[in-house]
Parts: C-alpha cells; sequence; structure tokens
C-alpha cells in the first residue's frame, strides 16, 4: 500500500481517521492547530507531524483528508485542490452553497477527486438497503422515516440539524434517487439560545413519496433508524442493533381492493449482511479514488445536494440563510 494521505485535524472525529488510514497502511503525515497533539498521533502511527502548508507542499501527499470545523472547510479545500491534491472533506461540504460550488468547480478544473464524508452511504446495510430499494423490492417508496437521537455531544457552533441530519438527508436522497420538491421544518431551542437541539423535517417528492427526519442530541437513549415503507413492505435499518438484526424486512402490505384499505401482516425477515465497518469501508474508498480505480461515491455534486436541502430546512425553520446560491 502506498503511503500518500495526511489528515488534517486529529480531534474528536480525525483522530478515527487517522486509526483508519493507518491501519489501512495509507497513512503518509498528520496535521493539527495543536502541534503537541499531531505529534502524539505521528508518533504512535509512525508517520510525520506537519503543517498544513507543508503538506501541500510535499509530493509524497496524495490525498488530503480534512476533518477540520466546517468553516474552514471550503478555504482548506481549495487551497489542497490547487496544489494538485485529491481532497476528502468531512461532513458538511461547506456552509455556503457558494463555497460548494467552488470547490466542485476546482476540482473539475484541476481533475482532482473531491470526496464528501457522508459515512452512512459505505455501511453495508445502507447499501444493501439502497439497492433492494432502486431494484424494486418494495415498489413505489411512500414513505421514509429516519430518526437519529442520542445524549451526545452539544455543540455550540452549529444547530443539531446540521450537525446529524446531513447522513439521514444524504441517505434519503440516496434511496429516492431526487431532490424534493417542498420542505417543513421545525427547530426547537432548549439549552442555547438560537441553537437547536431538537429538529424535524419533512420532505416532500414530485412523485408523491415524503420523508421525515427527526434529530436531537438530548434525548434519553440513542436512536438511529432509518424506515423505508413501500407498496410491498418496509425495510428497518437500525444501527443500534448487531449485524443479525441491523436490516429487516417486514412484508407488511395493505389490500385495497375493498372499499377501504386492510393492512396485512407478512413475515419478518432479517437481511443477511456481511459485516464491516463503514469507516473502513470510506477510508479504503478514497484511497481507491486517490490511485484512480473508483470515483467518490459521495462526490461534491452529492455533498452539494445535501447542502441545499440543509439550507432549505433551515429557511423553513425560519433560520436566516448564510447565501443564497
Amino acid at each position: 500500500m502506498t503511503k500518500n494521505i495526511a489528515v488534517i485535524g486529529c480531534g474528536h472525529w480525525g483522530k478515527n481517521l487517522v486509526r483508519n488510514f493507518a491501519e489501512l497502511e495509507a497513512l503518509y503525515a498528520v496535521c493539527d492547530g495543536d502541534m503537541q497533539v499531531a505529534q502524539g498521533f505521528a508518533d504512535q502511527y509512525g508517520v510525520q507531524a506537519m503543517g498544513f502548508e507543508s503538506v501541500l507542499a510535499d509530493s509524497q501527499v496524495g490525498g488530503v483528508v480534512l476533518a477540520t470545523p466546517a468553516h474552514l472547510h471550503a478555504g482548506m479545500a481549495l487551497q489542497a485542490l490547487a496544489s494538485g491534491k485529491h481532497v476528502y472533506v468531512e461532513k458538511p461540504l461547506a456552509l455556503t452553497l457558494a463555497d460548494a460550488k467552488s470547490m466542485i468547480a476546482k476540482a473539475d478544473d484541476v481533475g482532482r477527486v473531491l470526496m464528501v464524508g457522508h459515512l452512512l452511504h459505505y455501511h453495508p446495510a445502507y447499501q444493501k438497503m439502497q439497492g433492494m430499494v432502486l431494484d424494486g423490492a418494495l415498489g413505489r417508496v411512500h414513505r421514509i422515516t429516519s430518526n437519529r437521537l442520542s445524549t451526545g455531544k452539544l455543540r455550540a457552533e452549529e444547530n443539531v440539524f446540521w450537525s446529524f441530519a446531513p447522513h439521514d438527508v444524504s441517505m434519503i436522497l440516496g434511496l429516492m434517487q431526487a431532490e424534493p420538491d417542498h420542505i417543513t421544518a421545525s427547530y426547537h431551542a432548549a439549552l442555547q439560545p438560537g441553537i437547536a437541539d431538537f429538529a424535524t423535517a419533512h420532505l416532500s417528492f414530485a412523485d408523491g413519496a415524503s420523508a421525515q427526519i427527526q434529530t436531537s442530541w438530548f434525548h434519553p437513549f440513542k436512536e438511529q433508524r432509518l424506515i423505508v415503507t413501500g407498496e410491498k413492505g418496509m425495510l428497518v435499518f437500525d444501527d443500534t442493533k448487531d449485524w443479525p438484526e441491523k436490516l429487516v424486512w417486514y412484508h407488511h402490505t395493505a389490500d385495497l381492493s375493498g372499499p377501504q384499505p386492510v393492512a396485512v401482516k407478512g413475515a419478518v425477515e432479517a437481511i443477511a449482511l456481511e459485516a464491516g465497518e463503514p469507516l473502513r469501508n470510506e477510508c479504503q474508498h478514497f484511497i481507491d479514488c486517490v490511485s484512480g480505480k473508483t470515483t467518490p461515491r459521495t462526490d461534491g455534486a452529492e455533498g452539494l445536494r445535501v447542502l441545499k436541502v440543509l439550507q432549505n430546512c433551515d429557511a423553513a425553520a425560519g433560520i436566516r440563510q448564510k447565501d443564497a446560491a
């Protein structure tokens, strides 16, 4: 394996990226605003601790992974692309549509990969679910419900919807293969003025399907559940379950032949999956993109679509927009 990946940011999530790229034998260097932190990870994994400018100037670095605060994503990604590096950006891709479009345009201009870290696209359960839905196993999709709730890290720089929901928005768009044509949303700030701790959004699609996303980082227990209801049954992806139960197909339908619909319960089938760490899969995917073996499953265009929905949800909830691009 060629060691040509530099991870920028070794904090709460960055340390997991450092570990995975190191275990995949692709980690070349680490960088952090706190040089002591960077040196600690460098010593642990036997790589170099470097400043960001040094990373960009080093011809050995083929791919840059940005696990930095969201407001830094655009500027750092543009610098990295301009220096000829492939770039993986943790979610969200950027904070404004204008910045996201600039990043996509720059990647296209220099012929480099721009990938966004929508982690659950690399989860075996979601990949199986998406394949089944797109292959028509459920027939026409009626409704998608996604709950991402926990007692988690409370943030001051972003609301819970921007912190949690990019994953859910990304999965829903991937299942629907379309963008919503109408959005309503409700946010509630209980713990910090102006920072939503609870957020719910409703998405409507042109074909009549709808979706709901519910998020909170101040919930009594963890719930990470995605449900797709179609005319031929219901698929439930519950990421809190063990692998044999993560994806379950409820073969429930509705009999529409009479004067009124009648619910018909069917078998409950656990879908066999090959266990795998989503983050490991995602990191390997970026390595493969850098080497030219494939193109990103979650590219800049996908990140832009998610960003549009996030901004439209903010607008529907009465949050002032960052831009109108």
